[in-house]
């Protein structure tokens, strides 16, 4: 089985995300892509994130549309989030003959120097990087980097929050996720 373990914060979860799994899907013949909201992420210990609760439901909504989109609740947990913990356990999950990616964005990728046990992670999985066309980031020795050039990164979560503050219309939200965040009032 190849399954790439797609993590982030999801607040909100958007179709870009989605597109651009899809595309890795596609393209890697992954047969499952996990969509892993984290729980504390290390990056956002003092920032505001909704609810793991909240951003795993709207996850569930996202994902319903491709079968293979897989929710996770592997860092559903009260410690602080790390990506080499996560990608133990998925690996401890996993047949011999199976394959595990990491998808990733080329901004976070390029930080992955100052991650946790950054070394292990790095020869731990195979990375599908997802970029503009022409962007380029450094790799680091002995990353076994997949590269996905990809238009549909153009969205950003943060100005996705800043419009439904306002009460404005997100067309870059699946409609279940929009209508989820209104009925229960998130982002105001």
């Amino acid at each position: 089985m190849r399954t790439a373990i797609f993590g982030g914060t999801f607040d909100p979860i958007h179709t870009a995300h989605t597109r651009v799994a899809a595309e890795a899907a596609d393209r890697f013949e992954l047969d499952r892509v996990l969509f892993v909201p984290s729980a504390h992420p290390p990056h956002k210990l003092y920032g505001q994130t909704t609810s793991f609760a909240h951003r795993y439901r709207m996850v569930e909504l996202a994902c319903a549309g491709d079968r293979r989109f897989v929710p996770s609740r592997i860092e559903e947990r009260t410690e602080v989030s790390y990506s080499i913990d996560t990608i133990m356990r998925v690996k401890a999950e996993q047949g011999p003959g199976d394959s595990l990616f990491f998808l990733i964005g080329a901004d976070a990728f390029a930080e992955i120097g100052s991650w946790r046990r950054s070394g292990e992670v790095i020869r731990a999985v195979d990375f599908i990087v997802a970029s503009r066309p022409g962007y380029t980031c450094p790799t680091p020795g002995g990353a076994r980097v997949h590269f996905l050039e990809t238009l549909a990164l153009g969205i950003s979560s943060s100005e996705i929050r800043r419009r439904l503050e306002s009460g404005g219309d997100v067309p870059e939200l699946h409609p279940e996720v929009f209508r989820y965040i209104r009925q229960q009032g998130l982002y105001r």
